[in-house]
Parts: structure tokens; C-alpha cells; sequence
């Protein structure tokens, strides 16, 4: 299973290939990283369909915002499942991300106890 995550801060992509080290070599779970909405935009259209099934993006980056990245996927790419994150709390975002089709909004620091069982499930089905 194909996933990306999105975040401007590059030091996401060692934190995530270290907490999911296992299932990347166990379960074929892909990981694939962007630093940018523009950027997430252009892999997800690199091929048609997607061959990424799940999104997990932050809200807060420069540019295009995870939430208007999360608007864009769902209405290009409806079947990728969307998750949020972001360091603020606040009923505002999770409102925001909840209501334009995310899934599961997150907020830092991340529990990948979570996380992971949300990608297992996806596994799974």
C-alpha cells in the first residue's frame, strides 16, 4: 500500500521511516514523502488512478495549506482516504478538515499507535 505524507518540515521523513520501519519491510506499505501542497498535487497526478491510497498531511505549511490540499484531493481523487495534522488543536482546523472529508485529524506530537492502526485498517480492507 502506497501512502504519502505531507509536511514542509523535512525531518518527517526520517521520524515516519524509523516508527514504520516494520511494516514498510513486512506489509509492502510505501512510503512516500512531499514537502509541499504543489508537490503532494504532482505525485498524485504522476499516474491515473493514483496508485496512493492514503494522504496524511499537515495543515499548517506555506503555500497551498493542508486543508486546501485535502479540498483539491477530494474532488480530483475522491477514493484516497485523508488525514490532518497539525500542532494546534483548535475546533476551527478539526472542524474545517472534518467537514471537506478527512478522516482523522491528528495533532502533534503525533501517536502512531493511532496512526498505525488507522493504517492497518487500510491494510486490511
Amino acid at each position: 500500500m502506497k501512502i504519502l505524507i505531507v509536511d514542509d518540515e523535512r525531518d518527517v521523513e526520517a521520524l515516519f521511516r524509523q516508527k514504520f520501519r516494520r511494516e514498510v519491510r513486512n506489509n509492502g506499505l510505501e512510503l512516500n514523502f512531499a514537502f509541499s501542497g504543489k508537490e503532494a498535487m504532482e505525485m498524485l497526478q504522476e499516474k491515473e488512478p493514483p496508485e496512493v491510497v492514503y494522504v496524511f498531511s499537515d495543515i499548517n505549511m506555506p503555500g497551498m495549506t493542508g486543508l486546501e490540499l485535502l479540498d483539491k484531493i477530494k474532488k480530483k481523487f475522491p477514493h484516497i482516504t485523508v488525514s490532518m495534522i497539525s500542532a494546534y488543536g483548535d475546533s476551527e482546523n478539526y472542524n474545517k478538515a472534518i467537514n471537506s472529508g478527512a478522516k482523522e485529524f491528528f495533532t502533534k506530537p503525533i501517536d502512531f499507535e493511532s496512526l498505525r492502526k488507522e493504517i492497518h485498517d487500510l491494510i486490511k480492507s
